[in-house]
């Protein structure tokens, strides 16, 4: 699967709440997710546990677990990403059931809207703050330009929140204030 991703420093999560509700996209919901990424050869491997908020007084649900596989340029503005979503089970066969070095741990809390084809995630990310993603899933048979063409209608929706484009993923931006510079 792929989809066109853009992400951004997001300067007012209230106020883009409001952009997504004018827009018409339908909240999904709040979660908290751990990411715990591996040390791979290539491309990016993490298991991915979410945690759904429930409301005072109910029994949270266990987290339901994602093993993702991707691929993905650093670079600025929007960039596709390739990727493969495992169970468990199945990320043990492909990428064998001996434990994989541990790179580094990513916590966030993720508000999630859907417009169309596009996943809105405002992003409040332990240790570094909040950040705007858009995800636009891509079928195999749509044009990039169609894709870059949506992700520019939200960037100009969205203006007035964005702060600078981020070229790389959490992962990174973390990797970097622990070893000291910025990701390659």
């Amino acid at each position: 699967m792929r989809n066109l991703e853009f992400k951004a420093e997001l300067r007012e999560p209230v106020i883009a709440r409001e952009v997504c509700r004018a827009l018409g996209a339908t909240l999904i919901g709040t979660m908290r997710q751990v990411d715990t990424y591996y040390r791979m050869a290539a491309g990016r491997l993490k298991r991915r546990e979410i945690s759904v908020d429930v409301p005072p007084g109910e029994t949270p649900a266990e987290p339901e677990v994602e093993i993702i596989f991707y691929e993905r340029p650093n670079e600025v503005g929007a960039k596709v990403s390739r990727f493969r979503i495992y169970s468990e089970e199945r990320a043990a066969e492909v990428f064998g059931r001996e434990p994989l070095p541990i790179w580094l741990v990513v916590k966030k809390v993720r508000t999630l809207y859907m417009l169309g084809n596009t996943r809105i995630h405002l992003d409040q990310v332990e240790g570094l703050g909040w950040f705007l993603e858009f995800e636009h899933l891509m079928s195999r048979d749509a044009s990039n330009e169609s894709a870059k063409a949506e992700i520019a209608r939200l960037r100009q929706a969205f203006a007035m929140v964005l702060g600078e484009p981020i070229d790389c993923g959490y992962s990174d931006l973390i990797a970097a204030g622990i070893e000291g510079g910025r990701p390659a």
